[in-house]
């Protein structure tokens, strides 16, 4: 049993090998410590070895291959190897076995969350062509999630500073936005999005409906959804006591949510949401994906091919990942155990 003094254990993935997931997690965790964490990295030898050497700087490293070889307070990096890569990669390019050990990294941390060692996961970016070419059959971290979790619903979530918002939809062509926004999921997201919000240790959020069309749909002037899907959504959760808000038109919600007016909102769509997260802050803008048996926290970026391999990658949206999950892994967990 672990005490309430043993820091949380967060696993870091290291994403794929031939993009800058390698360099911004040797900067994120080179003579840095995270107060109430130990980070553990899933990746192989050969691959922090190349990243250091992008980098021009060094750091002592450890190969572990059990929880029991942690070493608590360990000032370098400790790593759980794939055993998929053994030399240097050709930066920048799609190929089948970086995909491959991508994959086979982020697999076994999640094998080690969910075996209970470790008590979170923070990921850097995954290629999705290099992915399918090293043999997965998911397209990206989510469908891994969800096919090794046994998950039947996630919701992802981005934080940056007070602003966190949630998404109704996932990847959709904006024309297909309107009639993906039905009554019956935001019906069932409006609770899920204010436990999560407790799950993070906001007692009695408050959270808010961002509309679909401009001015909230202006009576009907501009849009029907407002009236015969949002309002009708969040009034009846309003009966039910539910601490929701809205549709707030999309021009103000994010900006009062960042006040700290609303603890959450609930974006309708991927742009809405993140043109918000990222204008606001881009390089402190981390995902959390909510509903799984343990949290998982990821940069909002990509692999980023163009920039790989030169050192330059910024790694501050790895950083507040790793923080991410230190501060809210054990709360996350314990809540869902419960």
């Amino acid at each position: 049993m672990k005490k309430k003094t043993d820091p949380a254990l967060i696993g870091v993935s290291v994403g794929d090998p031939a993009g800058i997931g390698p360099e911004i997690v040797v900067k994120a965790l080179m003579n840095r410590m995270y107060p109430g964490a130990q980070a553990i990295v899933f990746a192989d030898e050969s691959v922090l070895d190349q990243a250091m050497g992008i980098i021009r700087k060094r750091a002592p490293i450890r190969e572990i291959q059990r929880k029991e070889d942690i070493r608590i307070g360990f000032r370098g990096i400790q790593f759980v190897p794939g055993r998929v890569i053994r030399q240097s990669v050709e930066m920048g390019k799609v190929s089948r076995e970086c995909g491959r050990a991508a994959y086979t990294y982020f697999s076994a941390a999640l094998d080690w969350a969910l075996a209970g060692w470790i008590d979170g996961v923070a990921t850097a970016p995954l290629q999705k062509e290099a992915l399918k070419l090293g043999g997965c059959n998911q397209l990206d971290h989510t469908g891994i999630l969800m096919h090794k979790t046994g998950s039947a619903d996630t919701t992802t979530l981005f934080v940056t500073g007070k602003l966190r918002v949630f998404f109704l939809t996932r990847h959709l062509p904006l024309r297909d936005v309107a009639q993906a926004v039905r009554k019956t999921d935001l019906d069932a997201a409006i609770p899920r999005c204010l436990g999560f919000l407790k799950q993070l240790g906001i007692a009695n959020p408050k959270l808010a409906v961002a509309a679909l069309n401009p001015h909230g749909g202006e009576q009907g002037m501009f849009g029907s959804e407002e009236k015969e899907i949002l309002t009708p959504s969040i009034e009846e959760a309003r009966r039910q006591g539910r601490n929701v808000f809205g549709p707030i038109p999309a021009d103000s919600v994010f900006h009062l949510a960042k006040e700290g007016v609303y603890d959450g909102v609930i974006s309708l769509y991927h742009d809405q949401g993140h043109i918000a997260t990222k204008t606001l802050d881009f390089y402190k803008t981390v995902s959390l994906t909510m509903g799984l048996p343990f949290l998982r926290t990821s940069v909002d970026h990509g692999t980023a091919f163009n920039i790989a391999g030169k050192g330059v990658a910024n790694a501050t949206s790895m950083v507040e990942a790793i923080r991410a999950a230190a501060r809210y892994a054990r709360r996350v967990k314990a809540f869902q155990q419960a």
